[in-house]
Protein backbone atom coordinates (compact mmCIF):
# COMPACT_ATOMS: atom_id res chain seq x y z
CA UNK A 1 0.00 0.00 0.00
CA UNK A 2 1.53 3.73 -0.80
CA UNK A 3 2.76 5.63 2.06
CA UNK A 4 0.31 8.54 1.21
CA UNK A 5 -2.91 8.57 -0.48
CA UNK A 6 -5.39 11.42 -1.56
CA UNK A 7 -8.74 11.25 0.53
CA UNK A 8 -10.43 9.41 -3.33
CA UNK A 9 -7.01 7.41 -3.30
CA UNK A 10 -8.08 6.36 0.54
CA UNK A 11 -11.97 5.29 -0.82
CA UNK A 12 -10.70 3.18 -3.80
CA UNK A 13 -7.97 1.36 -1.45
CA UNK A 14 -10.57 0.43 1.16
CA UNK A 15 -13.33 -0.60 -1.88
CA UNK A 16 -9.90 -2.93 -2.86
CA UNK A 17 -9.98 -4.00 1.19
CA UNK A 18 -6.66 -3.34 1.71
CA UNK A 19 -6.83 -1.43 5.05
CA UNK A 20 -3.57 -0.52 7.04
CA UNK A 21 -3.32 -0.89 10.65
CA UNK A 22 -2.44 2.71 11.30
CA UNK A 23 -3.18 6.19 9.11
CA UNK A 24 -2.22 9.60 9.62
CA UNK A 25 -5.34 11.78 8.63
CA UNK A 26 -2.77 14.86 8.53
CA UNK A 27 -4.20 18.53 6.89
CA UNK A 28 -5.59 22.03 7.38
CA UNK A 29 -9.08 20.68 5.21
CA UNK A 30 -11.43 20.08 7.99
CA UNK A 31 -13.92 18.45 5.11
CA UNK A 32 -11.21 15.76 3.60
CA UNK A 33 -10.45 14.99 7.19
CA UNK A 34 -13.76 14.31 8.24
CA UNK A 35 -14.40 12.45 4.66
CA UNK A 36 -11.41 10.29 5.61
CA UNK A 37 -11.98 9.69 9.04
CA UNK A 38 -15.83 8.66 7.89
CA UNK A 39 -14.68 6.06 5.47
CA UNK A 40 -12.10 4.42 7.37
CA UNK A 41 -14.99 3.88 10.57
CA UNK A 42 -17.55 2.96 7.64
CA UNK A 43 -15.22 0.06 6.12
CA UNK A 44 -14.01 -1.43 9.47
CA UNK A 45 -17.22 -0.71 11.32
CA UNK A 46 -19.77 -1.52 9.27
CA UNK A 47 -23.19 0.86 8.13
CA UNK A 48 -24.33 0.10 11.62
CA UNK A 49 -23.14 2.36 15.00
CA UNK A 50 -21.19 -0.24 16.32
CA UNK A 51 -19.83 2.04 19.60
CA UNK A 52 -18.34 -1.04 21.60
CA UNK A 53 -15.42 -1.28 18.67
CA UNK A 54 -14.73 3.10 18.10
CA UNK A 55 -12.86 4.61 20.55
CA UNK A 56 -11.90 8.47 20.56
CA UNK A 57 -9.18 10.42 22.13
CA UNK A 58 -8.48 14.03 21.75
CA UNK A 59 -4.77 15.13 22.19
CA UNK A 60 -5.16 18.04 24.78
CA UNK A 61 -6.98 15.66 27.22
CA UNK A 62 -5.96 11.81 26.82
CA UNK A 63 -3.12 10.49 27.99
CA UNK A 64 -0.68 8.23 25.58
CA UNK A 65 -0.83 5.09 27.68
CA UNK A 66 -4.86 5.53 28.13
CA UNK A 67 -4.41 5.32 24.25
CA UNK A 68 -2.01 2.72 23.80
CA UNK A 69 -4.12 0.06 26.43
CA UNK A 70 -7.38 0.86 24.41
CA UNK A 71 -5.66 0.11 21.41
CA UNK A 72 -3.98 -2.90 22.54
CA UNK A 73 -7.91 -4.53 23.39
CA UNK A 74 -9.43 -7.28 21.39
CA UNK A 75 -12.55 -6.63 19.28
CA UNK A 76 -15.99 -7.43 20.41
CA UNK A 77 -18.18 -9.88 18.53
CA UNK A 78 -16.06 -8.23 15.51
CA UNK A 79 -12.74 -8.92 13.39
CA UNK A 80 -11.61 -5.59 13.97
CA UNK A 81 -11.82 -2.18 15.66
CA UNK A 82 -11.19 1.34 15.57
CA UNK A 83 -9.01 3.98 17.53
CA UNK A 84 -9.34 7.78 16.60
CA UNK A 85 -7.04 10.19 17.77
CA UNK A 86 -8.45 13.75 17.17
CA UNK A 87 -6.32 16.94 17.58
CA UNK A 88 -3.26 15.01 17.55
CA UNK A 89 -1.12 17.28 17.27
CA UNK A 90 -1.72 18.75 20.44
CA UNK A 91 -0.53 15.71 22.62
CA UNK A 92 1.92 16.59 25.19
CA UNK A 93 5.57 15.37 23.70
CA UNK A 94 5.62 13.29 26.56
CA UNK A 95 2.20 11.51 26.37
CA UNK A 96 3.07 11.32 22.46
CA UNK A 97 6.52 9.48 22.98
CA UNK A 98 4.16 6.83 24.85
CA UNK A 99 3.05 5.50 21.88
CA UNK A 100 6.20 4.81 20.06
CA UNK A 101 6.61 1.43 20.92
CA UNK A 102 2.98 0.62 19.84
CA UNK A 103 3.61 2.37 16.53
CA UNK A 104 6.61 -0.05 15.96
CA UNK A 105 4.82 -3.02 16.29
CA UNK A 106 0.81 -1.86 15.99
CA UNK A 107 -2.29 -4.29 17.03
CA UNK A 108 -3.57 -6.08 13.57
CA UNK A 109 -6.74 -6.06 14.36
CA UNK A 110 -6.77 -2.42 15.32
CA UNK A 111 -7.72 0.29 13.01
CA UNK A 112 -4.91 3.09 14.91
CA UNK A 113 -6.11 6.49 13.30
CA UNK A 114 -4.52 9.66 14.13
CA UNK A 115 -5.60 13.27 13.23
CA UNK A 116 -3.86 16.75 12.89
CA UNK A 117 -4.30 19.59 10.60
CA UNK A 118 0.16 19.90 11.11
CA UNK A 119 1.96 17.97 13.22
CA UNK A 120 5.51 19.43 14.32
CA UNK A 121 8.05 17.76 11.65
CA UNK A 122 10.72 17.71 14.46
CA UNK A 123 9.28 15.41 17.18
CA UNK A 124 10.55 12.01 17.01
CA UNK A 125 7.29 10.66 17.62
CA UNK A 126 5.93 12.53 14.76
CA UNK A 127 8.99 11.15 12.39
CA UNK A 128 7.97 7.76 13.42
CA UNK A 129 4.10 8.82 12.62
CA UNK A 130 4.39 9.43 9.23
CA UNK A 131 6.95 6.38 8.32
CA UNK A 132 4.57 3.49 10.25
CA UNK A 133 1.32 5.21 8.63
CA UNK A 134 -0.32 5.88 5.83
CA UNK A 135 -0.84 9.60 5.47
CA UNK A 136 -4.33 10.79 3.98
CA UNK A 137 -3.16 14.15 2.72
CA UNK A 138 -5.89 16.37 3.27
CA UNK A 139 -4.07 19.60 2.54
CA UNK A 140 -6.39 22.59 0.64
CA UNK A 141 -7.37 21.96 -2.98
CA UNK A 142 -4.82 23.15 -5.87
CA UNK A 143 -7.07 25.49 -8.44
CA UNK A 144 -7.46 22.19 -10.71
CA UNK A 145 -8.85 20.17 -8.18
CA UNK A 146 -10.94 22.58 -6.54
CA UNK A 147 -12.62 23.25 -9.61
CA UNK A 148 -13.37 19.91 -10.41
CA UNK A 149 -14.33 19.39 -6.90
CA UNK A 150 -17.08 22.07 -7.58
CA UNK A 151 -18.63 20.14 -10.31
CA UNK A 152 -18.13 17.17 -8.73
CA UNK A 153 -19.91 17.90 -5.44
CA UNK A 154 -23.01 20.40 -7.56
CA UNK A 155 -23.78 17.32 -9.45
CA UNK A 156 -24.33 15.26 -5.80
CA UNK A 157 -26.58 17.96 -5.15
CA UNK A 158 -28.31 18.47 -8.15
CA UNK A 159 -27.31 21.56 -9.85
CA UNK A 160 -25.45 22.97 -12.29
CA UNK A 161 -23.11 25.51 -11.72
CA UNK A 162 -21.45 28.70 -14.29
CA UNK A 163 -17.99 29.30 -14.63
CA UNK A 164 -19.11 32.61 -13.32
CA UNK A 165 -20.85 30.94 -10.23
CA UNK A 166 -17.81 28.98 -9.31
CA UNK A 167 -15.47 31.73 -9.53
CA UNK A 168 -18.02 33.63 -6.62
CA UNK A 169 -17.80 30.19 -5.17
CA UNK A 170 -14.55 30.14 -4.87
CA UNK A 171 -13.78 33.89 -3.40
CA UNK A 172 -16.70 33.79 -1.00
CA UNK A 173 -15.25 30.57 0.08
CA UNK A 174 -11.86 31.57 0.30
CA UNK A 175 -10.96 28.08 -0.49
CA UNK A 176 -12.54 26.24 2.67
CA UNK A 177 -14.64 23.26 1.40
CA UNK A 178 -16.81 23.27 4.30
CA UNK A 179 -18.37 26.41 3.39
CA UNK A 180 -18.25 25.87 -0.06
CA UNK A 181 -20.75 22.59 0.49
CA UNK A 182 -22.86 24.59 2.31
CA UNK A 183 -23.42 27.41 -0.19
CA UNK A 184 -23.59 24.61 -2.77
CA UNK A 185 -26.44 22.96 -0.09
CA UNK A 186 -28.85 26.21 -0.14
CA UNK A 187 -28.13 26.78 -4.07
CA UNK A 188 -29.88 23.12 -4.08
CA UNK A 189 -32.46 24.13 -2.10
CA UNK A 190 -32.97 27.55 -3.54
CA UNK A 191 -32.76 27.17 -7.52
CA UNK A 192 -35.42 25.87 -9.50
CA UNK A 193 -34.57 22.37 -11.30
CA UNK A 194 -33.36 22.81 -15.01
CA UNK A 195 -31.31 25.77 -14.38
CA UNK A 196 -27.99 26.18 -14.44
CA UNK A 197 -26.57 28.39 -11.36
CA UNK A 198 -24.81 32.43 -11.98
CA UNK A 199 -23.10 34.30 -10.22
CA UNK A 200 -25.99 36.73 -9.43
CA UNK A 201 -27.54 33.51 -7.99
CA UNK A 202 -24.96 32.92 -5.45
CA UNK A 203 -24.49 36.86 -4.93
CA UNK A 204 -28.26 36.81 -3.76
CA UNK A 205 -27.99 33.53 -1.80
CA UNK A 206 -24.95 35.02 0.05
CA UNK A 207 -26.40 38.14 0.24
CA UNK A 208 -23.44 39.65 -1.04
CA UNK A 209 -23.74 43.37 -2.53
CA UNK A 210 -23.19 44.03 -6.07
CA UNK A 211 -19.69 45.68 -5.82
CA UNK A 212 -18.76 44.07 -2.74
CA UNK A 213 -16.88 41.00 -3.45
CA UNK A 214 -13.43 40.08 -2.55
CA UNK A 215 -12.31 41.18 -5.97
CA UNK A 216 -13.83 44.34 -5.93
CA UNK A 217 -11.87 44.76 -2.32
CA UNK A 218 -8.85 43.29 -4.01
CA UNK A 219 -9.80 46.13 -7.16
CA UNK A 220 -9.74 48.87 -4.28
CA UNK A 221 -6.50 47.96 -2.43
CA UNK A 222 -4.68 47.86 -5.81
CA UNK A 223 -5.72 51.39 -6.56
CA UNK A 224 -4.53 52.93 -3.87
CA UNK A 225 -8.47 53.80 -2.97
CA UNK A 226 -8.66 53.38 0.88
CA UNK A 227 -12.14 54.72 1.40
CA UNK A 228 -13.93 52.35 -1.21
CA UNK A 229 -11.65 49.14 0.00
CA UNK A 230 -12.61 50.03 3.83
CA UNK A 231 -16.33 50.70 2.31
CA UNK A 232 -16.63 47.28 1.06
CA UNK A 233 -14.99 45.58 3.72
CA UNK A 234 -17.42 47.41 6.36
CA UNK A 235 -20.58 46.03 3.75
CA UNK A 236 -19.14 42.39 4.15
CA UNK A 237 -18.25 42.47 7.82
CA UNK A 238 -22.26 44.01 8.58
CA UNK A 239 -24.19 41.35 6.64
CA UNK A 240 -22.36 39.20 9.21
CA UNK A 241 -19.54 38.08 7.16
CA UNK A 242 -16.88 36.41 9.32
CA UNK A 243 -13.50 38.47 10.21
CA UNK A 244 -11.59 34.60 9.19
CA UNK A 245 -13.88 34.07 6.61
CA UNK A 246 -12.98 37.32 4.88
CA UNK A 247 -9.55 37.04 5.76
CA UNK A 248 -9.14 33.59 4.30
CA UNK A 249 -10.79 34.75 0.89
CA UNK A 250 -8.73 37.68 0.60
CA UNK A 251 -5.50 35.36 0.80
CA UNK A 252 -6.97 33.24 -1.50
CA UNK A 253 -7.61 36.12 -4.33
CA UNK A 254 -4.03 37.33 -3.70
CA UNK A 255 -3.03 33.59 -4.22
CA UNK A 256 -4.86 33.73 -6.99
CA UNK A 257 -3.57 37.28 -8.29
CA UNK A 258 0.08 35.89 -7.97
CA UNK A 259 -0.85 32.90 -10.05
CA UNK A 260 -2.06 35.21 -12.45
CA UNK A 261 1.25 37.23 -12.69
CA UNK A 262 2.81 34.96 -12.97
CA UNK A 263 1.04 33.31 -15.80
CA UNK A 264 1.26 36.39 -18.23
CA UNK A 265 4.80 36.87 -17.51
CA UNK A 266 5.27 33.29 -19.02
CA UNK A 267 3.85 34.18 -21.93
CA UNK A 268 0.39 32.85 -20.50
CA UNK A 269 -2.40 34.32 -22.64
CA UNK A 270 -4.54 37.21 -21.44
CA UNK A 271 -7.22 35.98 -22.41
CA UNK A 272 -7.05 32.95 -20.13
CA UNK A 273 -5.76 35.42 -17.55
CA UNK A 274 -9.12 37.69 -17.93
CA UNK A 275 -11.27 34.31 -17.79
CA UNK A 276 -9.42 33.72 -14.41
CA UNK A 277 -9.80 37.60 -13.27
CA UNK A 278 -13.71 37.94 -14.40
CA UNK A 279 -12.45 41.22 -16.62
CA UNK A 280 -11.68 42.24 -19.93
CA UNK A 281 -8.48 40.88 -21.78
CA UNK A 282 -7.13 44.66 -21.92
CA UNK A 283 -7.42 45.43 -18.74
CA UNK A 284 -5.85 43.12 -17.32
CA UNK A 285 -1.46 44.00 -17.18
CA UNK A 286 -3.08 46.89 -16.20
CA UNK A 287 -4.93 45.62 -13.46
CA UNK A 288 -1.67 43.21 -12.42
CA UNK A 289 0.71 46.39 -12.72
CA UNK A 290 -0.64 47.54 -9.86
CA UNK A 291 0.46 44.47 -7.53
CA UNK A 292 4.28 44.47 -7.71
CA UNK A 293 5.88 41.21 -6.34
CA UNK A 294 7.58 43.30 -3.27
CA UNK A 295 3.55 44.09 -2.81
CA UNK A 296 2.45 40.55 -2.65
CA UNK A 297 5.28 39.37 -0.67
CA UNK A 298 4.62 41.92 1.85
CA UNK A 299 0.87 41.24 1.50
CA UNK A 300 1.39 37.27 2.54
CA UNK A 301 3.33 38.87 6.25
CA UNK A 302 0.32 41.16 6.26
CA UNK A 303 -2.01 38.14 5.98
CA UNK A 304 0.11 35.43 8.53
CA UNK A 305 -0.01 39.02 11.37
CA UNK A 306 -4.06 39.59 10.65
CA UNK A 307 -4.46 35.64 11.23
CA UNK A 308 -2.34 35.28 14.33
CA UNK A 309 -4.09 38.22 15.67
CA UNK A 310 -7.15 37.06 14.74
CA UNK A 311 -6.98 34.14 16.57
CA UNK A 312 -6.10 35.19 20.00
CA UNK A 313 -2.76 37.08 19.50
CA UNK A 314 -4.09 40.57 19.85
CA UNK A 315 -6.88 42.34 21.96
CA UNK A 316 -7.56 44.72 19.19
CA UNK A 317 -11.34 44.31 18.35
CA UNK A 318 -11.66 41.98 14.94
CA UNK A 319 -13.02 44.29 12.49
CA UNK A 320 -10.36 47.22 13.49
CA UNK A 321 -7.69 44.37 12.71
CA UNK A 322 -9.44 43.75 9.28
CA UNK A 323 -9.24 47.95 9.02
CA UNK A 324 -5.48 48.27 9.67
CA UNK A 325 -4.78 45.19 7.35
CA UNK A 326 -6.14 47.13 4.54
CA UNK A 327 -5.13 50.30 5.25
CA UNK A 328 -1.78 48.94 5.04
CA UNK A 329 -2.31 47.14 1.93
CA UNK A 330 -3.43 49.90 0.23
CA UNK A 331 0.17 51.83 1.19
CA UNK A 332 0.09 55.28 -0.62
CA UNK A 333 -3.18 57.71 -0.12
CA UNK A 334 -5.15 59.10 -3.07
CA UNK A 335 -7.42 61.93 -3.55
CA UNK A 336 -11.32 61.39 -2.34
CA UNK A 337 -10.11 58.75 0.52
CA UNK A 338 -11.85 59.39 3.83
CA UNK A 339 -11.68 58.20 7.54
CA UNK A 340 -12.98 54.63 8.66
CA UNK A 341 -16.51 53.77 7.32
CA UNK A 342 -18.90 53.13 10.27
CA UNK A 343 -20.60 50.67 10.74
CA UNK A 344 -24.11 50.25 11.60
CA UNK A 345 -24.78 46.69 11.37
CA UNK A 346 -24.66 43.93 14.36
CA UNK A 347 -21.47 43.64 15.87
CA UNK A 348 -18.42 40.85 15.00
CA UNK A 349 -17.34 38.57 17.85
CA UNK A 350 -13.51 38.18 18.00
CA UNK A 351 -12.84 34.72 16.82
CA UNK A 352 -11.51 31.99 18.71
CA UNK A 353 -8.13 30.12 18.67
CA UNK A 354 -4.43 29.76 19.76
CA UNK A 355 -1.62 31.73 17.92
CA UNK A 356 0.18 30.31 14.56
CA UNK A 357 3.04 28.22 15.46
CA UNK A 358 6.49 28.93 13.72
CA UNK A 359 7.65 25.37 14.16
CA UNK A 360 8.40 23.89 11.01
CA UNK A 361 5.47 21.10 9.97
CA UNK A 362 5.16 18.20 8.08
CA UNK A 363 3.87 18.35 4.78
CA UNK A 364 2.83 16.04 2.64
CA UNK A 365 3.79 15.36 -1.15
CA UNK A 366 0.71 15.21 -3.35
CA UNK A 367 -0.22 12.67 -6.15
CA UNK A 368 -0.19 13.54 -9.20
CA UNK A 369 -3.17 11.78 -10.04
Amino acid sequence: MPTSLTPAQLDQQLEQGHVAPVYVVLGEEDLLRDHAVAALKRVVLGSGADEFNCDIFYGDEAEGAQIVTCANEVAVFAPRRVIIVKSAEKLPSRQADTLLPYLKEPNPSTVFVLVAAKLDGRLKWTQTLVKAGVVIDCSPLREPQLTQWFAQEAGRAGIELTDGAVQILKEGCGGSLTMAKRELEKLSAFMPAGRAVTGEDVETIRGTEPGASVFDLAAAIGSKNRGRALTILARNLDAGEAPLRMLGSLVWQYRRLWKVKELVRQGGREGEAARTLRMDPYKVRTFLGQFSDTDLQEAFRSFLAADNDLKGGSSTKPAMILDMLVLKLCGGQNDGERSFPERTGKSVQPGRGKTLSNVRTISVARSKN
